[in-house]
């Protein structure tokens, strides 16, 4: 049977679940965690940024690697760091332990999802690319929902230990998978086998912005999942409940990101989704203080609230040349990981400070805000600088 870019699609998807189900180990074994092994939320907070640390010095020079290397290398061998720090993390019993564990996790992420990207943008550019990033980006969210649901109960029923075993037996198979099936785009354009940092003015000014306005909207998200449970607990709720229905959001987003997607490929009004998504964000985000609004708020903020990350990761393909991806991609993940990584170390820092979850929840709505006046940005330079 030909192989399709559906095909590689879905494969990339399956992969790609794993990078989700990883990073939200940390999350869902907070109170465990805290616990048992005395840390605070400050610490929490920092172990979920660790995960995204690396990139902001690997970004790059992982853009140059996949010049001398093939992508199904690249991505094999990131999720297979993803399996190594996740297993260090299983037998951790410190905050250091941990550390060590997140940054290797961190150093297979960057390079996973520069390269899983940079690989839909191969496949798909020209040609449903919204669509493909929107399905794309949404097994980050199924990762997470899994992890929500799996990891928590894991850490309550037996040992919070085997979320971080679970987790890292799924990149393994990923990792194995990926090396056995993936297939190179046709026709793919490859800069020459050197280290000349070949994105003109205009591809870097582009990429940057369309970096951040990525890295605003994720960093709103993680945010979100990190705290919006201590929200409902303080409402009320037993953590696991809590855990359910903030998980809500993220299975709702499996499907709701895929149809925004479409919707904005057909409609050519990406910027006018975007920005009603944007908006029904923040509102949704407002709506989780009130206790009686707890599931309503989840499922508004899965339905269109987080919905259109495809339509923002598909900037990259109109902010640099085919034949740049490679190095392109690592500027622009390292724009990324240098806005994401301090950000759940500050929400933690500002629940230390307050004791009130109201506070990390306010900086998530300004995260997302920051998310739309960015793209506006993006679209006043991309009229005057075009590449």
């Amino acid at each position: 049977m030909k192989t399709t870019r559906w095909h590689i699609l879905f494969l990339l998807f399956i992969a790609r679940i794993g990078l989700g189900f990883q990073f939200q180990t940390m999350g869902s074994v907070a109170n465990e965690l805290v616990g048992e092994l005395g840390l605070n939320y400050t610490q929490i907070g920092s172990l979920i940024g660790f995960f995204m640390v690396p990139g902001m010095f690997l970004a790059l020079p992982a853009g140059f690697a996949g010049r001398f290397m093939s992508d199904r290398f690249i991505v094999g061998a990131g999720l297979l760091a993803l399996a190594a720090g996740g297993g260090l993390a299983a037998v951790a019993d410190s905050f250091n332990f941990f550390a060590i564990g997140r940054m290797i996790c961190g150093v297979g992420f960057v390079v996973s999802t520069m390269f899983l990207t940079k690989i839909v943008a191969d496949w798909f550019s020209g040609k449903e690319l919204a669509t493909a990033m929107s399905v794309l980006v949404m097994s980050w969210p199924l990762g997470i929902a899994m992890g929500q649901l799996g990891h928590g109960w894991l850490a309550v029923n037996y040992d919070w230990r085997w979320a971080f075993i679970v987790a890292s037996l799924y990149c393994l198979v990923g990792a194995l998978l990926v090396m056995f099936f993936y297939r190179e785009a046709p026709e793919t354009n490859k800069a020459k086998l050197s280290f000349k940092f070949t994105l003109n003015r205009n591809e870097v000014v582009l990429t940057i912005i369309a970096g951040l306005v990525w890295s605003f909207f994720n960093a709103g998200y993680v945010v979100y999942l990190s705290f919006a449970p201590r929200v409902l607990v303080s409402n009320g709720y037993e953590i696991v409940a809590a855990l359910g229905i903030v998980s809500l959001a993220s299975w709702v987003m499996i499907f709701s990101g895929t149809i925004c997607g479409q919707i904005a490929d057909r409609s050519g009004r990406h910027d006018a989704v975007l920005y009603i998504c944007i908006a029904a964000a923040m509102l949704a985000l407002m709506m989780l203080f009130v206790a009686p609004l707890a599931i309503p708020s989840s499922l508004l903020f899965g339905l269109m609230g987080v919905a259109p990350a495809g339509i923002i990761m598909a900037l990259t393909a109109s902010a640099m040349k085919p034949e740049n991806r490679a190095l392109g991609m690592g500027l622009f993940f390292t724009c990324y990981f240098v806005v994401q990584a301090p950000a759940p170390a500050i929400a933690g820092w500002l629940y230390d400070w307050t004791a009130d979850a109201f506070w990390p929840i306010l900086f998530s709505i300004s995260l997302f805000f920051a998310t739309a006046l960015t793209n506006v940005a993006y679209r006043i330079v991309q009229k005057r600088m075009p590449i």
